[in-house]
């Protein structure tokens, strides 16, 4: 449905509503008669989306096209049950079709106010959120005196409170199905990869709060009738379990990243027990020093070696807003094509934090930063360990797979056990002079490392590190060195040798 001239030219925007439908042939017309009528001039399309109903659910539609003409109405009737979320699918793609501004899904079964849909639809059209869900748990004890099961209520409110943990938000239900999209917000986020199941809903927050969407609660009436529910209870908490999980995983970089992405810029890793704590913890006991950190992303960690009195250039293939405020100098260079020559020499310390491991031919790096490097310099590398726990569990189980972070960084062109790692810096002709193994990153995987569980674990971590680093280090932490060359005799040194020889007898 193109928009008209009138339409363009209007401030006004297009709203649809979506009424997804399925063996409500009691329910539908009675929804659509409870359309408040102050509201209905507002409305450009109402999608009736029958989905392959086994009662007369369409034909109810039909009629009531027929029988009210002023509503400017379209059925569709599936051949196929797509289900509660592949339904969704269809209407928002029919929404984002028809160049509609909002949409608003309404429950053919009366469940949801129908009364209430101005108060769902209007924070979008004022711009204040990309999102609008009604809330039964907002005003207390609403949902009881509405007649919500008690089973229902206190699981509602368990899980919430749940996925609110888990996924980093605040909202007072989070299994409502009355909801309007800003339509702009819904051809932002993957929708089309979610369930088909009634974890959709569920899914779809996901999916807005890993965008950076807004997201408003209004509250609604509690209704339960006689509607036939549909949904397995047991079923949909363990789907909707996952789905949070899964994606507080993808947001720590455990997964490829279709459940939650992580921002293309490294984060500095606060924990002195991480491997950026363990490099600054080697740069604490040395002089200040001419240091050049390489792939150094925006500067968290040089900002922190600059604060302990070092001298830092830094390297990366691109440059963040704030990069060179926290370095001394920057440079640009891909490392695949090692170290850019305008970067100099003479460096007392190279930074090779994390990205061994990113570069085709490492071997190749590691020469190159010998030629940048003073013969009585350090290099100190973090990477990290594939003889990890994880990892070997993940392709023991056949299950390995790339993540976004982590060990299985899908940006990893190399894995290194402890064993090849020496190797290959032995090869390269360097020394191992001081070595300190990081354990699991609990910062990132607890949140707040100072709940009495995650000191529990990372004691426990801390001990297993210690034990057998090759199974339980996250990253090794090495301080390199080249070794000293010896001496090389030649005739001028031995007749001088001979010369004082002489003197001194």
């Amino acid at each position: 449905m193109p928009k008209s001239a009138a339409a363009s030219a209007s401030s006004e925007p297009r709203i649809g509503v979506l009424i997804v439908a399925y063996n409500a042939v009691t329910t539908l017309a009675s929804v659509l008669d409870r359309i408040p009528h102050d509201f209905r001039a507002r409305i450009t399309e109402i999608l009736i989306c029958d989905d392959a109903s086994r009662d007369a659910t369409h034909l109810v539609a039909l009629g009531y096209q027929q029988l009210a003409p002023e509503l400017p109405i379209t059925v569709i009737r599936h051949q196929r049950n797509l289900g509660y979320g592949g339904n969704q699918k269809a209407g928002y793609r029919i929404a984002i079709e028809h160049d509609l501004d909002v949409v608003v899904m309404l429950h053919g079964d009366g469940q949801y106010a129908p009364e209430c849909i101005g108060d769902i639809v209007d924070p979008i059209v004022a711009g204040e959120a990309d999102c609008v869900m009604g809330s039964r748990m907002m005003e207390p004890k609403a949902a009881r005196k509405g007649g919500m099961p008690l089973y229902k209520y206190v699981g509602n409110k368990i899980l919430s409170r749940f996925e609110n943990a888990v996924a980093g938000a605040n909202l007072t239900e989070w299994h409502s199905g009355y909801r309007a999209y800003s339509v702009a917000a819904l051809k932002r986020i993957p929708f089309e990869r979610n369930a088909d199941g009634f974890n959709f809903d569920t899914q779809i927050i996901i999916q807005l709060i890993d965008h950076g969407l807004r997201i408003k609660e209004v509250p609604i009436p509690t209704y339960y009738g006689d509607e036939v529910c549909y949904v397995d209870g047991m079923k949909y908490a363990k789907d909707v379990t996952r789905d949070v999980l899964k994606y507080r995983l993808g947001r720590m970089g455990f997964s490829s990243g279709d459940e939650g992405s992580v921002h293309d810029e490294y984060g500095l890793k606060e924990s002195q027990d991480s491997s950026h704590g363990r490099i600054l913890a080697f740069l604490a006991d040395m002089p200040p020093s001419k240091v050049l950190d390489l792939g150094c992303s925006s500067g968290l960690l040089a900002e922190r070696i600059r604060a302990l009195g070092h001298r830092v250039v830094g390297v990366d293939r691109e440059s963040f807003p704030e990069t060179l405020a926290r370095v001394d100098e920057f440079h640009i260079g891909d490392l695949e094509d090692g170290i850019p020559a305008e970067v100099g020499t003479g460096f007392e310390v190279v930074i090779a934090a994390d990205v061994i491991e990113h570069v085709r031919r490492p071997e190749v790096l590691l020469q190159d930063i010998k030629r940048v490097l003073r013969p009585d310099g350090r290099l100190i590398a973090s990477v990290p360990n594939f003889g990890h726990w994880y990892p070997r569990i993940r392709t023991a189980v056949g299950a390995f797979d790339y993540d976004q972070r982590g060990i299985l960084d899908k940006t990893h062109y190399r894995f290194f056990t402890r064993k090849s790692l020496e190797r290959l810096f032995r090869n390269a002709g360097f020394e191992v002079r001081r070595r300190s193994d990081s354990g699991l990153p609990l910062d990132v995987l607890a949140g707040d490392s100072k709940r009495t569980g995650a000191r529990l674990i990372s004691a426990i971590d801390k001990l297993l590190v210690a034990l057998r680093p090759t199974l339980f280090a996250y990253q090794f932490v090495l301080q390199l060195e080249q070794p000293a060359r010896p001496g090389v005799l030649t005739r001028d040194s031995l007749v001088d040798d001979a010369g004082r020889a002489s003197a001194a007898s």
